[in-house]
């Protein structure tokens, strides 16, 4: 009797593993059920569109195929966008780790009365638009820098400063959390110089703020697209550009640029999972 006691009112397996993930219940687990298929969805169409045949009158494509991946890829048009966003993204990362890591080292050791002008930057590009911010730089470089204008090196400043208060606070959270005042005075008791302190004590213990914040800005570049078209246009064309483009095209082959979309949606995919995982990384770390 007490055994079929026991029995009525143990959970089952099944209900023990989805409380455990989801404590708010079923309700919760269905509604990001619904959520995870909002999102997959259409990108999951989006794919089987650039891999189809042809697709009007079935719910599945009537066949599939490589051949738009190949006819993309074989495209110099489709390759050099790809090529110049990935480049372009490349050196707006390594920019922002060179300017930002300096200036957040020396506000935590040197000089924190300059920590209020950094928090300050950081917060401007994100409550001024973006399409003010590229007007302004217009009109700017017009009336003192007339040779920058239609140029890539205005875009590079461009997309710099709006990527920037992304790697700041990835920086000086790092830094925070890694007491670099503390790791630079038992440098400098040490006798190490600055620039050896900076580089062997200080960029080892921040390496997971480092990726963060590249990889941000990476993806802040990646998927810009009214600073590139507003500064220099289609004469820079970026995979975003390349998307826009190819959608006011009359004749647009749109299972390639079903190709590029995933390809866009693959890259920021990555990115945001090496986020997540550096994150977490961190997060465990400061609770081990």
């Amino acid at each position: 009797m007490a055994v079929n006691s026991m029995a009525s009112v143990s959970p089952k397996p099944h209900n023990i593993g989805i409380s455990r993930l989801f404590p708010g219940s079923m309700p919760v687990f269905l509604m990001l059920l619904m959520v995870a298929a909002y999102i997959i969805l259409p990108m999951l169409a989006t794919f089987l569109y650039s891999v189809s045949t042809r697709w009007t009158t079935h719910i599945v494509p009537d066949g599939y195929t490589l051949s738009h991946w190949f006819d993309g890829f074989a495209d110099n048009r489709f390759r050099g966008a790809l090529l110049r966003s990935l480049c372009l993204a490349l050196v707006v990362a390594l920019g922002e780790i060179i300017l930002v890591v300096p200036a957040v080292y020396w506000q935590k050791v040197h000089n924190p009365g300059i920590k209020n002008i950094l928090q300050l930057l950081a917060a401007i590009p994100l409550a001024i638009p973006i399409l003010v911010i590229a007007f302004g730089l217009l009109q700017l470089s017009g009336d003192y820098m007339p040779a920058a204008q239609g140029t890539i090196g205005l875009v590079l400043i461009a997309q710099i400063a709006i990527a920037f208060p992304f790697v700041y606070w990835a920086i000086d959270n790092a830094m925070s959390s890694a007491r670099v005042e503390h790791l630079a005075e038992a440098a400098r008791t040490c006798g190490a110089s600055e620039l050896k302190t900076l580089w062997h004590v200080i960029l080892p213990n921040i390496g997971p703020g480092i990726a963060t914040g590249t990889l941000m800005a990476f993806g802040t570049s990646f998927n810009e697209v009214p600073l590139t078209q507003f500064l220099i246009g289609s004469r820079f064309e970026t995979v975003q550009l390349y998307l826009l483009n190819m959608l006011r095209s009359s004749d647009a082959d749109y299972n390639i640029l079903a190709v590029m979309t995933i390809i866009n949606f693959a890259v920021t995919l990555v990115l945001s999972v090496c986020v997540v995982w550096l994150n977490a990384g961190n997060f465990a770390k400061r609770k081990g």
